[in-house]
């Protein structure tokens, strides 16, 4: 059987395990945002970054990739998705369904954020978030270059997101 995983942000651009393949797929109930403050990643507990989360909201869907993981690097991947993912716990992992554009429905391993948990700040309006985008830097580097990569990576496999891309464009703007 193969393992998946959702795609839709960091893992985009940089799964960090072999993948065998790639479909452009859809996830139902959840909204890609800029939900999570990152105080390992992208920021600092001085200063807080902002990471992508997958927020359940009942009538939004999340367009990504479903990456299908090489076979024999299973129990590796899910290891290594795990140190990365759930280095706070302000993320739940999930098997949840994700719709293929192919017409299939696979089960995905799915990294959602926890509502409850003390680094949720969903509801946040786009300019706040741009200006701690700007700003924020942490042990994976500048929180601009998350944004741009994720941004640019959507944009490159024919993946719109209305909201980085103003993101992006705003926080070039403020960094100027």
């Amino acid at each position: 059987m193969t393992m998946w995983v959702f795609g839709y942000g960091s893992l985009l651009w940089n799964p960090g395990f072999p993948v065998a393949r790639s479909e452009h797929a859809t996830l139902h109930g959840y909204a890609r945002s800029f939900c999570m403050s990152s105080i390992h990643h992208r920021g600092t507990e001085e200063h807080p970054g902002l990471v992508l989360a997958l927020d359940e909201q009942a009538d939004a869907n999340c367009t990504g990739l479903a990456l299908a993981v090489e076979t024999g690097h299973e129990e590796r991947t899910l290891q290594e998705l795990r140190e990365r993912e759930l280095i706070s716990s302000a993320y739940v992992e999930k098997d949840l369904d994700v719709h293929l554009n192919t017409g299939e429905v696979i089960t995905a391993v799915t990294y959602v954020i926890d509502a409850e948990h003390v680094q949720y700040c969903g509801g946040m309006p786009l300019e706040e978030q741009a200006q701690i985008i700007a700003h924020a830097i942490g042990g994976r580097g500048p929180n601009t270059e998350y944004l741009y990569n994720t941004a640019e990576h959507l944009a490159e496999i024919d993946l719109r997101d209305p909201d980085l891309e103003w993101l992006a464009q705003r926080v070039r703007s403020i960094t100027a």
